[in-house]
């Protein structure tokens, strides 16, 4: 059993590109956090696109200096297969230098099978819904709508991952859970409480700060946003409904920031095409637009955390959510909760702020006043505790 005092030796395995995009970033910052919170961390990633931190051992499974295997040439399921193998076969040699392993989703099954043979406990990150889950529902709302997921969309049903995807859900010690919603909906599937474990991401504050100039007073419009890759999913067609319902679109000013769906796009074009409706596309500019702006929708119908509402809070923009978002989002006291789907709520959430500017003012500092907690320092801390806990009750029950 691994004492408080002793530094946690963890084996980090993430089949992607360390320091990329999306899930890639939030690992990146799972590693920075990790490493600043005392972790001793050995990381195999894929490729590498962001440095790690000093004094972190960092081995690519797929690069070796300049040279990379490409994921676009032999497809990312190969590519993450390979990863898994060449993981499985490292920690052979690892036996008894390493406490914890930290896996990622479809790079994992080989890896945790080999751990389970050695005596190390394994966590596999789940940084979204059951797998299942997300299918069905994000179907059924593109069927309801009349739009077709494109070939190969990480959204549409495909057999192969979900059965890679359960193997990994059955045989890994733990699963991490971001949010509530993530751990009922594997609750929902039969899954033990005891095997779903709660930690958090966070944002980055040096980064998302707030503005001098916010909130703006009543004399001037609302300006909303919505920040993410534009797809069913994220519920961008009940943001623009809500927004055409309440008054405030009369005054403001709706900020759409990220790429569409083509067909989804066509589906909302008559709304898209109202004069208080902005689509800027995708931007690098997001803290920027998040400290202009008021409030950020996020009305997904699936979501594994929401980094955008950590983001949003860190930089004086209250949150108008899904309740599939991550719980740091409180309704009535950092932000506004809606039930999924639910476009009345949502549109008198919107209209409330509206009206009631001081409403909007107690929202953001009590989003603001929590954004220590919420960083990813503290997810590190937090996610090194959770290690800690995780390590113990494995030895307990071996």
């Amino acid at each position: 059993m691994n004492h408080d005092n002793k530094p946690v030796r963890v084996l980090y395995s993430f089949p992607h590109k360390l320091g990329a995009d999306r899930i890639c970033y939030t690992a990146w910052q799972q590693v920075n956090g990790l490493a600043a919170a005392g972790a001793d961390l050995l990381v195999f990633p894929g490729a590498v696109k962001r440095s790690a931190p000093a004094g972190v051992r960092v081995l690519p499974t797929l690069a070796r200096g300049w040279m990379r295997i490409p994921y676009q040439v032999i497809g990312s399921m190969r590519a993450f297969a390979l990863h898994d193998y060449i993981v499985s076969r490292r920690i052979e040699k690892l036996a008894g230098q390493i406490d914890i392993i930290h896996t990622w989703s479809q790079g994992a099954l080989r890896t945790i099978e080999t751990a389970a043979r050695l005596g190390i406990p394994t966590v596999l990150e789940r940084p979204n819904a059951h797998t299942r889950f997300a299918y069905e529902v994000v179907q059924q709302e593109c069927e309801r709508l009349g739009v077709s997921l494109p070939p190969g969309h990480e959204h549409a049903y495909n057999e192969d991952v979900l059965r890679i995807e359960e193997a990994e859900f059955k045989h890994a010690d733990y699963l991490l859970c971001p949010s509530e919603f993530v751990v009922q909906t594997f609750l929902d599937r039969g899954f033990d409480r005891g095997k779903l474990i709660r930690h958090i991401y966070g944002f980055d504050e040096k980064t998302y700060f707030p503005g001098p100039q916010q909130p703006k007073d009543n004399k001037n419009g609302l300006t909303m946003l919505f920040v993410g890759v534009c797809a069913v999913r994220k519920g961008v067609h009940f943001a623009l409904e809500a927004w055409l319902k309440s008054p405030a679109h009369r005054e403001g000013q709706f900020l759409i920031a990220g790429e569409f769906l083509p067909a989804y796009e066509q589906k909302l074009a008559p709304m898209l095409s109202h004069p208080s409706v902005h689509v800027l596309g995708h931007r690098n500019d997001i803290p920027e637009l998040m400290r202009k702006s008021d409030i950020l929708v996020l009305p997904s119908i699936e979501e594994g955390f929401g980094l955008v509402c950590t983001e949003a809070m860190g930089s004086g923009c209250v949150p108008l959510v899904s309740d599939a978002c991550t719980d740091l989002c409180r309704h009535m006291e950092n932000a506004l909760v809606h039930r999924v789907g639910d476009v009345v709520s949502l549109s008198q959430h919107i209209t409330m702020v509206h009206e009631d500017r001081a409403f909007l003012q107690e929202l953001r500092a009590e989003g603001l006043r929590l954004g220590p907690e919420i960083t990813w320092g503290s997810a590190g801390v937090k996610l090194l505790q959770v290690y800690r806990e995780t390590i113990a009750a494995y030895a307990d029950v071996k």
